[in-house]
């Protein structure tokens, strides 16, 4: 039979560490239970596996993605919000949800509380879809009896997140479909059409015009050799940078370009203030420590530039500077942000004035989105409008040429 190796605290309140003989894992904490020891740990010997993850859980939840986080804790907090128990609420969604990951999430997170583990412990052993910044804030409720509000708070928080997201590849979507569109009608035009083209006008005779002979060169170029080996080279190219890209020194390079840029600075600058706004008004409003939080919205923030400064600036707040004065140090935070911090913290008000921040920049970053929307759709525009005028005087040019020469030929 096998043994367990366990940890806990028994009814005097004293702490045990020993080791017992059951049949399984629940059998073991079900005699535990019996004897009124209440475990915080349980591990099976030589299995080297932890209480809170077995193996057929870690080969299950790779399927599972951090897209079933919001839809599960939506559909929680109705269940929670009716009067239902964590614990009980999490059953039923394990019986009861029809989508087929919700389900399994709710499976593999009612095992481990059946198995005496709360809430936010059975949600962290599934870090691949619940980030560790919201299992802290369900132990925060938890430990506050405010779970109920703290879901609340905390779907609001990702629903604008999400927002966000979709607003953002909604703002870039139109743009890549105009680029990939007009690049094939040019890229048609240039391939299969201007050689027929080519080979009527020299049937007809006569001299091409400078615009029709540029064309046609463009076109030969881009069928020899040299220019496939030339788009061969630049897909490469492309590649090899993304692959840069994912590399840390590479992300530290790109993310510095893309603040000295025009339309991405204030834009990424923009997202790093709604990032840390939202974030720690969250965090902080939900109980969470000042030290934990930043810690916590530090990994919220995309640009590695500013995470690092934000790092910097974390340590000068632990060391009892202001956070306004410490984020002021950094360069990456705009002055009026900083002084509606500053007022937050001299009238203790920080939370309310971390709200007014992120809204304000919600606002901001929609309004840069349609801006950038405008500028690149009208800038795609704009080319094929220019590039299919040239293509389309260099065909008239050429036919008058050859009728011109037609006449003088008569």
């Amino acid at each position: 039979m096998p043994r367990f190796a366990y940890s806990g605290r028994d009814r005097t309140g004293q702490s045990v560490t020993a080791e017992l003989e059951a049949p399984s894992r629940r059998d073991a904490l079900r005699v535990l239970a019996a004897r009124g020891v209440q475990a915080r740990t349980v591990e099976e010997l030589g299995s080297g596996q932890a209480f809170a993850r077995r193996p057929a859980e870690t080969r299950t939840a790779r399927t599972l993605t951090r897209r079933e986080c919001l839809p599960f804790l939506e559909a929680l907090y109705d269940l929670v919000h009716s009067g239902l128990s964590a614990g009980e609420a999490v059953r039923l969604l394990s019986v009861r949800i029809q989508e087929p990951r919700l389900r399994r999430l709710s499976g593999q997170l009612w095992e481990r509380i059946s198995e005496g583990a709360p809430l936010s412990r059975a949600m962290a052993a599934s870090p691949e879809v619940f980030e560790p910044s919201v299992t802290n804030l369900i132990q925060a409720g938890e430990a506050t009896g405010s779970l109920n509000d703290t879901l609340a708070r905390l779907i609001s928080h990702l629903t604008e997140q999400r927002e966000l997201r979709r607003q953002l590849l909604a703002a870039l979507a139109y743009p890549a479909f105009m680029v990939v569109v007009a690049g094939g009608v040019i890229v048609f035009f240039l391939v299969f059409l201007l050689p027929r083209l080519k080979t009527l006008l020299t049937s007809l005779g006569g001299k091409m015009p400078a615009s029709t002979s540029l064309l046609i060169g463009l076109s030969e170029f881009l069928l020899s050799p040299w220019g496939i080996g030339l788009v061969v080279a630049a897909v490469a190219g492309f590649s090899s940078f993304l692959g840069w890209r994912r590399t840390a020194a590479g992300r530290a390079a790109t993310d510095a370009w893309l603040l000295r840029l025009p339309l991405t600075g204030p834009f990424v600058v923009a997202q790093t203030v709604l990032a840390f706004a939202q974030t720690l008004s969250v965090l902080l409003e939900n109980g969470i420590t000042a030290a934990e939080a930043l810690r916590m919205t530090e990994k919220q923030i995309g640009n590695t530039v500013h995470r690092s400064a934000f790092q910097a600036a974390i340590a000068r707040v632990l060391e009892g500077e202001a956070l306004s004065t410490a984020l002021g140090r950094t360069g990456c935070f705009p002055a009026l942000v900083l002084d509606r911090l500053a007022v937050g913290e001299n009238t203790g008000n920080v939370v309310p004035s971390l709200k007014q921040i992120a809204a304000a920049y919600q606002k901001r970053i929609s309004g840069q989105l349609n801006v950038f929307t405008k500028v690149i759709a009208s800038g795609v525009l704009m080319a094929v409008f220019v590039f299919v005028g040239f293509i389309a005087f260099a065909i008239v040019s050429a036919v008058f040429q050859v009728s011109s020469s037609f006449k003088l030929g008569g």
